[in-house]
């Protein structure tokens, strides 16, 4: 939990802003909010919004009494929310980014997050970035940084994975000298030398044993690598570990149990834009589109948690029944009044 220099006075604080937008289903806004809770001005919102400096740390501190934090699986991957219709001129967040959703670069925010799930099958963001182009870093910068971070802060994970864009020689030597395994993604014209002086691209192997096969990356090391048929084009993976002794014991089962665990991410990215509004908001300045993000953050861990006790079934639940009732009312309502016109 952050510590407060004081107590707060303030009528908008974060556990109010996140359970807004756990319930929300448009747009987010700061008069929407005061609509809603009419003791709550729009203006004590947005100072809320301007006024925090929430971070990572922060983040992984709300979070780690919830998780086991050796053992389990953490995937980096980002995410561009989309912006379409706002002006970067005004928010200089907001830029161009590649969409893997629109298949082209699109005006939005790019979010990149550690996400982390427990031996306990617990998942959770532990640490986040949000792509700032004027600090000149890239989005593998902000992964070795962050990596960095939740190991000094405690977390003790099994194995780090992602997709290939962090499959770069840095990132990888990065991993081994930080003690952990990995499963990263590799473009088809990797080279990997299957003997020694002689090198061939990834795709042109002949033969991808179900179990993987064992190879040389260039400028890296020994590596066991798999291939996975998707939407009728191969997709290449490779696994490396600290103690290259475990390299050999490593099977399909291994591949598909961390490849499956790194897909609770893709799932995290839609559930955030889907039910946590992460995409919806009408702010400008950077400290208050951060502060929106965090809280949305917040938003989904709260969701997580809540289906961990058992207390919902999933992540949409919530958002779902929410106005069941109101609904219900409305139609029998409406439905009296039709009869009573006809």
């Amino acid at each position: 939990m952050k510590k407060k220099s004081k107590p707060s006075t303030a009528k908008c604080n974060e556990a109010i802003y996140s359970a807004y937008l756990m319930s929300e289903p448009n747009n987010a806004s700061c008069l929407r909010l005061s609509e809603i809770m009419p003791e709550i001005s729009h203006d004590s919102v947005n100072r809320f919004l301007n006024r925090e400096r929430f971070n990572g740390h922060d983040l992984f501190n709300e979070n780690k009494i919830e998780l086991n934090l050796d053992g389990g699986v953490l995937s980096v991957d980002d995410s561009v929310l989309d912006k379409l219709y706002s002006n970067p001129e005004h928010a200089k967040l907001i830029d161009y980014y590649w969409s893997g959703k629109h298949h082209r670069a699109v005006k939005g925010i790019n979010l990149v997050t550690l996400f982390y799930t427990d031996v306990n099958g617990i998942c959770l963001p532990v640490n986040y970035r949000i792509y700032d182009k004027s600090l000149n870093k890239t989005k593998n910068d902000y992964f070795r940084e962050m990596l960095t971070e939740v190991i000094n802060w405690g977390l003790i994970p099994k194995i780090v994975t992602g997709d290939a864009w962090y499959s770069g020689l840095m990132n990888l030597k990065h991993v081994r000298k930080s003690g952990l395994d990995f499963l990263f993604g590799i473009e088809k014209d990797r080279l990997i030398s299957l003997e020694k002086g002689s090198y061939i691209k990834v795709s042109d192997m002949q033969e991808f044993p179900e179990n993987g096969k064992i190879v040389y990356l260039k400028e890296y090391g020994n590596v066991r690598v798999f291939r996975q048929l998707f939407k009728e084009a191969y997709r290449y993976y490779i696994i490396g570990v600290a103690n290259l002794d475990n390299l050999d014991s490593i099977t399909y089962a291994d591949f598909k149990m961390f490849h499956d665990q790194h897909w609770q991410i893709e799932c995290y990215h839609r559930a955030l834009k889907q039910v946590c509004n992460i995409e919806k908001f009408q702010v400008r300045k950077s400290h208050a589109i951060k502060t929106h993000i965090y809280c949305a953050l917040r938003a989904f861990c709260k969701l997580e948690i809540m289906k961990s006790k058992q207390i919902i079934t999933n992540w949409y639940q919530i958002q779902r029944q929410l106005f069941n009732t109101i609904i219900a009312a409305f139609i029998k309502r409406a439905d009296i009044s039709y009869l009573t016109n006809a």
